[in-house]
């Protein structure tokens, strides 16, 4: 396998990866109601540690659960928000398929990628206060930025060394295109 070729494959696979986190991330903000009821009883199991030794997330996630129950059975129409959050999600997913099938000519995604996962911290910093989200969820919110953008650098690395590669005549690349002087 030429070096061309083994180098777009690894960032095929790190961009395959990206794409199933923001998939999943996307598909999870469906439930969430289910979700939370399902945390909140596995966190009061009797296996779980969380309610003594972690009794403030104890009650974040009690007070969470609870204003989505409410908000569900009083005003559903507001998780319809979080609904277009997912599709969000799923719609970002759709775009990284560009830098997969042509990573040279579509870095531009992952930098916009990039810009999206910087921007988050901002985003929980000053909207974390306005709704009232304790500041330690709010740096758990700001992880989601700063793991992000670290396997963006790592595929945006890859397509520069990528693109100082000379094309060669690989059946992945197509015809070598000619040269000009």
């Amino acid at each position: 396998m030429s070096e061309r070729r083994a180098l777009l494959r690894r960032i095929r696979v790190w961009l395959a990866g990206f794409v199933v986190c923001l998939v999943l991330s996307g598909v999870t903000a469906f439930p969430l109601v289910h979700e939370l009821h399902w945390v909140e009883d596995l966190l009061r199991s009797s296996v779980s540690p969380v309610p003594e030794h972690f009794p403030a997330l104890m009650e974040w996630i009690t007070r969470v659960r609870t204003g989505l129950d409410e908000a569900d059975a009083t005003y559903p129409f507001v998780l319809y928000g979080t609904d277009w959050l997912a599709f969000a999600h799923l719609v970002i997913a759709v775009a990284f398929y560009g830098p997969y099938r042509d990573p040279v000519r579509n870095i531009w995604v992952i930098e916009f990628g990039m810009i999206a996962c910087a921007g988050i911290i901002p985003l929980a910093l000053i909207c974390g206060p306005i709704r009232d989200i304790p500041f330690w969820w709010s740096v758990i919110d700001m992880s989601f930025g700063v793991f992000g953008v670290i396997p963006l650098l790592v595929v945006r690395r890859m397509i520069k060394r990528l693109e100082a590669m000379p094309r060669t005549a690989d059946p992945v690349d197509g015809p070598a295109a000619p040269v000009t002087v």
